[in-house]
């Protein structure tokens, strides 16, 4: 029989400290993982404090470096990365900070550059069909209608 081995409160706290440490969490990421310990609501509680307390856990931290690292590593636009906040309950307040750490200057030229490289891959000859794939693509990356619209008369002449 395979048993899980039982932890005391102070080394599922430290486990959580190291989780935390390692790479920034939020709160429903934390809550998942003291969720794998079957904990009494009271440690979990106990727990979550400690985190906040000790900076730990910190939601617009989390907020601000989520938003950074999507947008300048996998160029997501800024509809994803809200709808991707969201999914992990942060906040109104946090969202909105997170995204001011996105340069507008960089953003177009992330939006231009996904564009050019994804035009040049569509193999398709009928317009109608590259503009349906290029948007296609822009828009699962989370950029706004407006702005790809814009970038798609730019590629699509």
């Amino acid at each position: 029989m395979n048993k899980k081995p039982v932890y005391t409160v102070e080394e599922i706290k430290r486990k959580m400290e190291r989780y935390c440490v390692y790479q920034d969490r939020c709160h429903k990421e934390v809550e998942d993982k003291l969720r794998e310990y079957k904990l009494i609501p009271q440690a979990r509680e106990a727990i979550l404090l400690h985190l906040l307390e000790h900076n730990f856990l910190n939601e617009e931290r989390f907020a601000k470096s989520f938003a950074r690292g999507k947008f300048r590593i996998k160029k997501w636009g800024r509809i994803r990365i809200v709808r991707e906040l969201k999914f992990r309950h942060i906040s109104e307040y946090n969202i909105k900070t997170a995204l001011k750490e996105i340069d507008e200057d960089t953003y177009m030229n992330n939006l231009y550059g996904l564009a050019e490289k994804k035009n040049n891959l569509i193999k398709d000859t009928n317009n109608y069909e590259r503009k349906r794939k290029l948007y296609a693509y822009l828009n699962y990356r989370g950029y706004e209608t407006s702005l790809i619209q814009e970038v798609i008369e730019t590629y699509t002449k």
